[in-house]
């Protein structure tokens, strides 16, 4: 059997890819290695952090209900219980994908993919002949040189997603967005969280005001920042764990005691043991596949999509070019705007970006305006005690929309309507003239809009 497109890898591009391939009329069959549909973001990833999240923040909320009226005794945490929740909420996501493959005529193949020819797929000892072939196997966590990760004591965000138990003393290295929400998780459970950082910043790439809102923010919540530091070694004992740090730019040594380590650096593109570099397909120098307009590689019939070629390393950009590649292998029309794709860090406060940055548009030489509005002031807000943080709106001189940033309860959410905005065009005026309910917190952003105007009213 001959395939109009196999895709290798059953994450969120993926299986989305497929999905919307069959919709167009393809013949299509997925390759996953992993046992189940969802990739990393569904199975160790996006949704087993945000299960942990929401479960540690109920029991977070115990300690602030006093301020209610509200009188909480005898709350203890059960992990195996938080854990069982987790992982019933993820195998029942990656059951619903699968009954989607059966909805829609994508045909799983299961095992680890391979590409020996053009126009071929090895998976185990079978050859599945396929006119176009889609490469969508994501992304793993980056490790550190001369750091093992044996996902007991120093842990990848996967080890940390199954801690059976609350640690003592958790040092998450790395303060970007998988670092955040996995320490403030344990923190929010009883354990002390330190945050080891080599920049002198949180959240590299966020708009350096609002990371310094979600950084005050954290601190208040629990997690102890070290900035400037970078992480030397870490030695076991039976005592534990001896963390050695540099700070950055001084001949000066720090030790930190521990129980567990997360190693939360980032995250780099799954290209290994494909058989790319013998195909031809080229790789930049850290592996990320480099594609065209079209996603195309440089191997006619091959294509890539997701964590694994440049851009955001973000499940719904993913997504997004899954469906663009595939429509335009059908015959559409298929474009990304990765200027309008949100990212979001699920930490309380939430953090939530679009567009440029400040930092952005001065090293650009960009005239802009900014308008500001802070949580404390909107209604909302104050009724249910989440006042940290503000949204901040980022416009050029006739009012078109460059960015926009959130930090604040529900930012994750609030941001959808300024990139609904910055994706059909609308001026920050048209954004501040449209009426929005009254208490809510999506008041806030059409005050930093009025704000960017000059006319704010509550400010």
């Amino acid at each position: 059997m001959t395939y109009d497109l196999i895709v290798i890898g059953g994450g969120p591009g993926g299986y989305v890819a497929a999905i919307r391939a069959a919709q167009l009329g393809l013949k299509v069959a997925c390759v996953e290695g992993r046992g189940a549909l969802g990739g990393t973001c569904l199975n160790v990833g996006c949704i087993p952090s945000k299960a942990l999240l929401t479960s540690s923040a109920k029991y977070a909320e115990l300690a602030h209900l006093s301020s209610h009226g509200i009188a909480v005794e005898g709350a203890s945490i059960d992990v195996p219980a938080m854990m069982g929740r987790k992982d019933k909420i993820v195998g029942d996501l990656t059951k619903g994908i699968a009954f989607l493959f059966k909805k829609n005529g994508v045909e799983l193949i299961e095992g680890w993919a391979s590409i020996p020819a053009d126009g071929q797929v090895k998976v185990g000892d079978e050859v599945y002949e396929a006119r176009n072939i889609l490469i969508a196997t994501g992304s793993e966590p980056t490790p550190l040189n001369g750091i093992e990760i044996d996902e007991q004591d120093i842990l990848s965000s996967t080890g940390a997603l199954k801690l059976e138990t609350v640690p003592d003393h958790l040092v998450v290295v790395g303060a970007g967005v998988i670092g955040l929400e996995l320490g403030q998780v344990w923190a929010r459970l009883g354990a002390k969280v330190t945050v080891v950082e080599y920049l002198d910043r949180v959240l590299p790439g966020i708009d350096g005001e609002i990371a310094k809102l979600a950084q005050r923010a954290l601190s208040k919540r629990g997690l102890k920042f070290q900035l400037g530091r970078a992480l030397k070694s870490v030695e076991k004992s039976d005592a534990g764990l001896t963390l050695t740090l540099d700070r950055v730019g001084k001949d000066k040594e720090e030790v930190i005691e521990a129980d567990k380590v997360l190693i939360a650096v980032g995250r780099r593109p799954v290209t290994r043991g494909l058989g790319l570099e013998e195909l031809g397909v080229v790789l930049d120098p850290r592996g990320f596949v480099q594609v065209d307009g079209t996603f195309r590689t440089s191997v006619p019939g091959i294509y890539a999509i997701g964590d694994c070629i440049p851009g955001p390393m973000l499940a719904h950009k993913a997504e997004e070019d899954g469906v663009a590649c595939v429509e335009m292998l059908a015959g559409q029309a298929g474009h990304v705007d990765y200027n309008t794709v949100p990212g979001v860090v699920y930490t309380d406060p939430e953090v939530a970006s679009v567009g440029a940055t400040e930092e952005a548009l001065k090293d650009a030489g960009t005239e802009y305006t900014v308008g500001k509005f802070a949580f404390m002031a909107n209604s909302r807000a104050r009724s249910t005690g989440e006042t940290d943080g503000a949204v901040k709106v980022l416009t050029d001189p006739n009012g078109k929309i460059l960015g926009a940033h959130i930090c604040g309860a529900h930012g994750g959410d609030l941001i959808a309507e300024l990139v609904l905005a910055m994706t059909k065009g609308a001026t920050v005026a048209e954004v501040a003239t449209t009426c929005h309910a009254h208490p809510a917190m999506g008041e806030a952003v059409k005050e930093a809009c009025l704000d960017a105007m000059g006319r704010a009213i509550h400010a």
